[in-house]
């Protein structure tokens, strides 16, 4: 019957071309399947390499493709194996055609098809069968319709996308990406040989279920291209030399919660690239899983990575993986959850004290008994130092004198300041109170790193971008220069982890109240991280401090992004760096300031210029109202006037952009605005 078929076929086929009027009118009146077919969604990284894919409707992995994509081999190896005129016929190949039915009828079965590129890419389009006649004449029909309307590289695209490889992988990309665990791009002649060859029959040879039978399909692939000369003799033996693969290879899955997020965000891109390097984050999900291991159940980690430069983020690890999700909430994103930031607020708190000239690094500040009403702040060991200067009291982080310096900024301002920032903080109750200097809020690891990224940049808030291609909001000021980068050389003099390397990062770690969360934030020159660790479901971790377990993680994250640390940049020429007994008076003791920002009850206030105000020229003139001198002016943190009693100061600003102006008077009361001039 099939080689009745095929001689049917061939009559047929002949006798249309005689009769060419009818056979035009014919083939143009063909009703043409589909051809764009739903392809996987594909995640990418920053160089266009695959993170993570979706399987189609379905649950096939089926990836688009371009011929540019594939190794040109391949093409080569296809065209002449399966239809050598592919580029000369217009769909069937009538030579073709009618030597398969003289060799069906002289050696009574059938020796070869007669079956072109076209026709094949005609039946995966329609998924019709190739027995039956009927199927033949549809898929010859239909392979001269696509011949009229497609060009030829168009024609072998399709191909590449739809040719079955066994069980539900679909396309050259799903196979080289299932069997050699690359993209189709470079391939060793073995490699392609195989590809040419499982289209034929993908189940019965399949390399990882059928061995043998793929080894010998693939080896006389080979030999017709060894005998057509697309490949040599050498060439040709060092390939049939190579094994086929023993077992299919996973799908990359990296950077699974931030891939999830890109999908909801627009869930009708086919393609959603990311700023993630795919290598780094392999490196990071590894270190994520070695640092929960042996810690118990239900410990989990989190990790981001970024550049603080460009805002783009690097690595995102949201868990210890997802397949610990049984064990460790593996599906829950922890870059995103709110949590108490523990004692990772302070170096905002005290930059915001060093601009508006309340401290500076060498003041000296009281940790002893302190009472706010009814709030008792104690340090994290219950010890008390005595005076302190301010740079020692933030390398120990000491709980008293950050809460005291909160106390005098007020925790409104330091809110204000963290939503300057970028981040989003969460409160349970309604107006913030001093514990908020200590964790009292919810914040995310996001939000954290998105603040550290702003210290790194001297005080400029830099909007993390984890999409390739997104536009990055205008940076605004959190705090000034000169503070940011007293705050940065403080933190890069805390000791490291032990076996960690020195004058690597400024870093600093929190533990929340009750042990429930580990962190450590640090940044170079170039690159600010953070680490979480802990329980999703927020039960403590007895024994789980931010310095023992956060801090290692975060070392070697960044022993893993680079070789060599990038140096912090240098002060800016306006930072005071003077000991103690050489700072301006009121800078020597910090003093407790109760409602040094209230009006009306004779206490310091800047009546010009008002915060936020944005200024024509270079010079603007400080006017000052009540408070007692003599006054002390400070221009981004830095002494500019003192011990004048004079209300009113002329000022004449260094450059544009923003510049923090801050008045201490004899009193310790102090006053700051934020200007800006263009």
């Amino acid at each position: 019957m099939r080689r009745l078929g095929l001689f049917a076929l061939v009559l047929l086929l002949w006798g249309a071309a005689a009769a060419r009027d009818g056979f035009d009118g014919w083939v143009a009146a063909t009703v043409l399947p589909p051809v764009l077919a739903e392809t996987s969604v594909e995640v990418r990284d920053r160089d266009g390499r695959l993170l993570r894919g979706y399987t189609v409707e379905d649950g096939r992995w089926r990836f688009s493709v371009t011929l540019d994509q594939i190794d040109p081999l391949l093409v080569e190896m296809l065209v002449a194996y399966e239809d050598r005129r592919f580029h000369a016929h217009a769909g069937v190949d009538l030579i073709a055609v009618t030597r398969a039915v003289a060799q069906a009828l002289r050696h009574g079965r059938v020796v070869s098809g007669g079956s072109t590129l076209t026709m094949q890419v005609a039946r995966l389009l329609e998924d019709s069968g190739t027995g039956a006649l009927s199927g033949k004449l549809r898929q010859a029909r239909l392979a001269l319709a696509l011949e009229r309307r497609l060009t030829k590289r168009e024609i072998l695209t399709l191909y590449f996308t739809h040719a079955p490889y066994g069980g539900n992988l679909e396309g050259v990309r799903a196979a080289t990406l299932g069997y050699f665990g690359n993209e189709p791009r470079r391939l060793t002649p073995a490699e392609a040989a195989l590809l040419v060859a499982l289209p034929q029959s993908p189940e019965g040879r399949r390399p990882d279920k059928h061995r043998e039978r793929a080894l010998a399909a693939r080896d006389r692939v080979l030999a017709r291209m060894q005998r057509f000369a697309v490949i040599d003799d050498e060439t040709a033996q060092a390939a049939r030399h190579e094994p086929v693969p023993a077992a299919r290879r996973d799908f990359p899955v990296l950077a699974a919660h931030l891939a999830d997020r890109a999908g909801r965000a627009a869930p009708f891109a086919a393609v959603h690239d990311l700023t993630v390097d795919r290598a780094l984050q392999a490196r990071l999900e590894a270190l994520a899983a070695r640092a929960v291991r042996g810690r118990g159940a239900h410990l989990s980690v989190a990790l981001v990575v970024a550049d603080h430069h460009t805002g783009a983020v690097l690595a995102s690890v949201g868990s210890a993986g997802l397949g610990a999700a049984e064990t460790r909430d593996g599906f829950v994103d922890m870059t995103r959850a709110l949590r108490s930031p523990g004692s990772t607020l302070k170096p905002l708190v005290y930059a915001l004290a060093f601009d508006r000239g309340l401290a500076h690094p060498q003041t000296l500040i009281d940790d002893s008994p302190v009472r706010f009403g009814a709030y008792a702040p104690q340090n994290f060991d219950g010890r008390f130092r005595g005076e302190v200067t301010v740079e020692r009291a933030l390398q120990m982080s000491l709980n008293i004198p950050v809460v005291r310096l909160t106390q005098a900024l007020g925790p409104a301002h330091l809110m204000a300041a963290l939503r300057r920032s970028g981040a989003a903080p969460a409160l349970q109750g309604g107006a913030p109170g001093l514990a908020v200097a200590l964790g009292g809020l919810g914040m995310t690891l996001e939000d954290l790193v998105q603040l550290y990224a702003a210290l790194a940049q001297g005080g400029a808030a830099r909007e993390l971008q984890w999409r390739k291609g997104a536009g990055a909001a205008p940076a605004a000021p959190v705090t000034g220069a000169v503070a940011a980068w007293q705050v940065g050389h403080i933190l890069s003099r805390i000791a490291p982890p032990p076996g960690a390397p020195r004058d690597w990062l400024a870093y600093k770690t929190g533990t929340s109240y009750g042990h429930r969360d580990a962190w450590a934030l640090g940044y170079d020159g170039r690159h600010v991280a953070g680490v979480w660790l802990g329980r999703p479901d927020g039960t403590p971790v007895p024994g789980a401090f931010g310095g023992e377990i956060a801090a290692p993680v975060l070392f070697e994250a960044f022993q893993l992004l680079k070789p060599a640390p990038e140096a912090l940049p240098p002060p800016p020429p306006a930072t005071l760096m003077l000991r103690n007994a050489e700072l301006p008076q009121p800078l020597r003791h910090f003093r407790a300031r109760d409602g040094q920002y209230r009006s009306g009850d004779g206490r310091l206030e800047m009546v010009f210029p008002p915060d936020g105000a944005q200024l024509a020229g270079r010079e603007v003139t400080v006017k000052l109202r009540h408070g007692t001198p003599p006054f002390t002016l400070l221009l981004d943190g830095a002494p500019l006037v003192t011990g004048t009693r004079e209300r009113a100061l002329p000022v004449e600003l260094p450059s544009a952009g923003f510049s923090r102006l801050s008045v201490v008077d004899e009193a310790g009361a102090s006053v700051a605005a934020m200007v800006w001039r263009p």
